[in-house]
């Protein structure tokens, strides 16, 4: 099992940027497909990105398309989500979560990850 701690968090004005990190420990984060996700107070949770093992592969939710980035260093074990001309909207707090199975590609469907971090909180206000 692996475990995943999120970090980066924080305060931003619309417009502004903040990058987020997953380490993780336990198990190697660098042969699993990772992702984030986000939830906000009475909604449910929702994918935002997601990577492939290798990092070739990503896709994005289409409310932070063109604004998020998410990319991995598995010489570091760790996944990175770049938050650029944040909104308001994106306030939430952030999961980092890994798949069951190595060596699979992408994806933003939550029933395939079994590994979740505690949070990061990311709030966006002026």
């Amino acid at each position: 099992q692996v475990q995943l701690i999120e970090s980066g968090g924080g305060l931003a004005q619309p417009g502004g940027s903040l990058r987020l990190s997953c380490g993780g420990s336990g198990r190697a984060v660098s042969n699993y497909a990772m992702g984030w996700f986000r939830q906000s107070p009475g909604k449910e949770r929702e994918p935002v990105a997601a990577v492939s093992f290798r990092g070739s592969t990503t896709l994005y939710a289409d409310s932070v398309k063109g604004r998020f980035t998410i990319s991995r260093s598995n010489d570091r074990n760790t996944v990175f989500l770049e938050m650029n001309n944040l909104k308001t909207e994106d306030t939430a707090v952030y999961y980092c979560a890994g798949v069951s199975r190595p060596y699979t590609t992408a994806t933003l469907d939550q029933r395939e990850y079994t590994s979740w971090g505690q949070g990061t909180q990311v709030t966006v206000s002026l």
